[in-house]
This record gives structure tokens, sequence and C-alpha cells, in this order.
């Protein structure tokens, strides 16, 4: 952080402090964590196509993936236990890696045209097959691995930032906004390739190697 950072920004450095800015949470707030899924919350996840799996290093370093596939994609096993699928991808398994060395994860579970989400923090395990995976194959392809992630707590999140960010008012949506992913790739990733050959590999054909 540079000096004008430094003299410009007052750092909250302990807990009191959050609560004297913040306020103390009502008591339904407080309250609303659950160990157990209720049936509400497996219907949310039967109802979810998409999910942000998050998770953090021994060291610290964190990191956030979605996972996404049709709603209903996520296997709950029992009341405290539920199984995400992985597809095929670029391989690099940051977050599982994550969880070799420390299992403790965060999800968001996100419905389409909902303000709503349900989160569930739990501990987290890999499994490379199990009985279940035949209720995961899409399209005629049995996933690779799974995260199993027994569940700790489980509550709801009201819709406040998905309002204020008008996230599901097509009107205010505007993809135009920074360049194509070819562009981006051509210019953070893939310089040697050109636009045009990265606008073909995102282009109709790139659906098909979803699965």
């Amino acid at each position: 952080m540079t000096d004008v950072q430094n003299a410009t920004q007052h750092r909250i450095t302990s807990d009191e402090e959050l609560t004297a800015l913040l306020g103390e949470p009502t008591e339904a707030a407080r309250d609303k964590v659950r160990s157990e899924l209720l049936e509400i919350d497996r219907q949310w996840i039967a109802a979810s196509p998409f999910v942000v799996v998050s998770t953090s290093a021994p060291d610290g370093s964190c990191d956030a993936s979605p996972k996404g596939d049709p709603a209903g994609f996520v296997q709950v096993l029992d009341d405290r236990t539920i199984a995400i699928p992985e597809r095929k991808g670029n391989r690099r398994a940051d977050g599982y890696r994550n969880v070799l060395l420390n299992p403790h994860v965060g999800l968001l579970f996100v419905i389409p045209g909902r303000g709503d989400t349900l989160r569930i923090n739990g501990r987290a395990h890999l499994v490379s097959d199990a009985p279940w995976f035949d209720e995961m194959v899409v399209k005629g392809h049995r996933p690779v691995l799974a995260l199993v992630v027994e569940v700790d707590e489980v509550f709801g999140h009201c819709a406040k930032a998905f309002m204020r960010s008008k996230l599901w008012h097509p009107e205010t949506w505007q993809p135009g906004a920074v360049p194509s992913r070819a562009n981006i790739v051509h210019q953070t990733d893939r310089p040697l390739d050109s636009v045009a050959e990265l606008e073909k590999y995102y282009g109709a054909t790139y659906s098909q190697g979803l699965y």
C-alpha cells in the first residue's frame, strides 16, 4: 500500500470497532444458522444451477470457483452432506488443491431471477468415484471427481445485494462494457494468438467442449 493510501485510510482493526460502526445483528439474523439441511434447503439446492465454491490454503491465499450444470446437479446425500460434481475445465484445480490442505469451504447457491441465496459452510474432501456418480451423468458424461461437503452451517441470505446491483434486470446489462473474452485472453494470457483465432475458439463451437 502506498504512503498516500495509508494517509487517507482509517483501518478497522478490532471486532469492537467493527461492531461500533455496523451495530449488533438482530436476534433473527444472529440465530438463523442451522447445522442440518431442511426440506426447503433441499428444494433450493435442487433448483440451483450455479454455486460458487470458496476455499483457502493454509497460507491464507483464497480461491472462489463457479460451478454450474443443469439445476439439481448438486447431490444431497443426507441432511449433513452434499456432493458437487467436477466437469471438464482448465485443470488448474486451485480450489481442490486448497481442500487437500485445508478442508474448510464456503458455498453460495444461486437461482437465476432470485435475489436471495443459500449459503453453506462446511468441511470438504475429494472422491474419484462413488455409487451416486451415476446420478451426476450429464450428456453421457460422469464427473471425473466430486467435492463432498459435510455441512457445518446453512442459512439463507437476503436479496439486498442483488436488489442494489439490479443483477437480474436486463435493462441494466452492459456485456459490451469491456472487451470480448477473446480480446481479454489475447491481452492477458495468450498474446501470441491473434484475436481472430481466439474469437473462433470462443465462438459457436466453444459449447461443444463443456463435457
